[in-house]
């Protein structure tokens, strides 16, 4: 690792030509990228995806410049100089990690790509003896400033309001389909199913020690079974559900939390103590399963209510019942 950063070059170390050679480079990663969103995008935002498909046209047009100009003043064989060869030279995030984060976080990053441009070329502006290289520096800063406008005009153009509202609902229940479904089962699951195992141990050992590695263990084991269970369920290509990684964890984690909830309380040596702060967790528990439902799932609240309490009730009722007996 220290060998590499070792092995960069500054900045203001740079010919004249590698700049141009950076930008050249830069150019091209940058419109590669905005090709990569309107791909991960066009099957659901088609509109959006056509403005980030203009996006990296107009850094091909850049790219073209600069290869004009490098062929002027330098000749054909451009070095081979990219980002990660320069300290401190700005970097891109991977479009995986990106992309999968949602559309308003891919055209936050797409903001900061030209913002980081900017500067870029800005800086190379300052660093060119050559009139006609400073002046396309200085004329590409200022496209790249531009571009900002040039992303809104984009999408007055392509996105009219009913494909803003048709984008808005397709990226909310993506949203709900891939994380708040899979997590509420997980929730429900986890709080309910662990209410009988935790308590039942609760009530017929008296142990807050042993009541709490039962709980660890039926909370852990669920979320495993749980997250691998949701994953191998669906792969999401028909259903549209979205990738079953994501699936398997929202669902695993969120059964793993919903159980020790409940069962962390046991940490206190105090055994009625602990039992009381568990029922109190219970109780906030279920109502927030109730709240989740009523929000995301549309489900009236008082059905809702009915459904979470009153199950989560007669299990916790069998555990306590079989403890105590």
């Amino acid at each position: 690792m220290l060998s590499a950063l070792a092995q960069r070059r500054r900045f203001k170390d740079l010919t004249e030509q590698e700049i141009l050679a950076l930008a050249i480079s830069s150019e091209e990663d940058d419109a590669r990228i905005y090709r990569m969103y309107g791909k991960s995008l066009r099957a659901e935002f088609p509109a959006s995806a056509a403005v980030f498909d203009e996006m990296a046209a107009e850094e091909d047009t850049h790219r073209e410049r600069l290869i004009a100009e490098h062929q002027r003043r330098f000749g054909d064989v451009i070095p081979l100089i990219r980002r990660e060869h320069v300290s401190g030279y700005y970097t891109r995030r991977p479009v995986w990690l990106v992309e999968n984060l949602g559309i308003e976080r891919i055209r936050e990053e797409a903001a900061n790509m030209e913002r980081d441009a900017e500067r870029f070329y800005l800086a190379a502006a300052k660093s060119t003896s050559d009139a006609g290289t400073r002046k396309l520096l200085g004329d590409l800063a200022a496209a790249e400033a531009g571009h900002n406008q040039k992303a809104v005009d984009l999408e007055h153009e392509h996105l009219t309001d009913e494909h803003i509202d048709d984008e808005a609902k397709a990226a909310h229940r993506q949203f709900v389909l891939t994380y708040v479904q899979p997590g509420l089962a997980g929730l429900m699951d986890g709080s309910v199913s662990t209410l009988a195992p935790i308590f039942a141990t609760a009530f017929a050992t008296e142990d807050p020690m042993t009541t709490l590695q039962v709980g660890l263990a039926a909370s852990i084991g669920a979320g495993i079974s749980m997250g691998f269970t949701e994953a191998a369920s669906d792969d999401g290509q028909i259903s549209g559900r979205g990738s079953p990684v994501k699936r398997g964890v929202a669902t695993g984690v969120m059964t793993t939390l919903g159980g020790l909830g409940h069962a962390l309380p046991y940490l206190i040596p105090h055994f009625w103590t602990a039992t009381v702060i568990a029922l109190i967790i219970v109780f906030v528990e279920l109502w927030a399963i109730t709240w989740i439902q009523n929000k995301y799932m549309d489900t009236p609240f008082f059905r809702a209510a009915f459904q979470v309490v009153v199950g989560g009730a007669l299990v916790f009722a069998a555990g306590a019942l079989i403890g105590a007996g």
